[in-house]
């Protein structure tokens, strides 16, 4: 979603339930409880003031939808748990205009749908309301991006 980040090999984020390209765990979708997988963060740099996770799925039928958007989570976090948003990190607005995580659902025979996880680590807060559109939060973090990292988990609904 934003490509002024640069690259920075020991800035990662994993999810102990799934790899990097496999497949999302049901419990994580709308087939299962809708509630967000488990994300490890490591090596967030030094100068980093906080974190924005965004989770999409590009292969959306009505083209590239989010579904969820957390902001200004504090840099020391390395762990974010099922169900849960970090203390003092904000959500925005997904794209059904609700400012929480909405799993994957991707439509019965539209096949495998990526879903991205990108972790931006930022020079600065936003301190922006909750509900912020990614619009919004895109604005205020550009050129304030120190590096970047990404997961994708799959998922159909056959």
């Amino acid at each position: 979603m934003d490509d002024e980040a640069s690259e920075n090999d020991a800035f990662e984020m994993i999810s102990p339930v799934f790899r990097d390209g496999s497949s999302i765990p049901p419990q994580y979708t709308c087939k299962g409880q809708n509630v967000n997988p488990p994300l490890n963060i490591f090596s967030v740099p030094d100068c980093t003031q906080s974190l924005t996770l965004v989770m999409h799925d590009p292969d959306a039928v009505s083209g590239d939808y989010l579904h969820w958007l957390v902001f200004d989570i504090p840099p020391s976090t390395e762990y974010i748990s099922v169900n849960d948003v970090p203390i003092g990190a904000v959500q925005g607005s997904n794209g059904a205009g609700k400012a929480v995580y909405t799993g994957p659902c991707p439509p019965k025979g539209t096949g495998t749908h990526h879903y991205a996880f990108e972790l931006y680590a930022l020079d600065k807060t936003l301190d922006l309301p909750a509900g912020s559109s990614l619009d919004k939060v895109m604005a205020a973090q550009k050129s304030h991006v120190l590096a970047k990292c990404q997961i994708t988990g799959l998922f159909a609904a056959d």
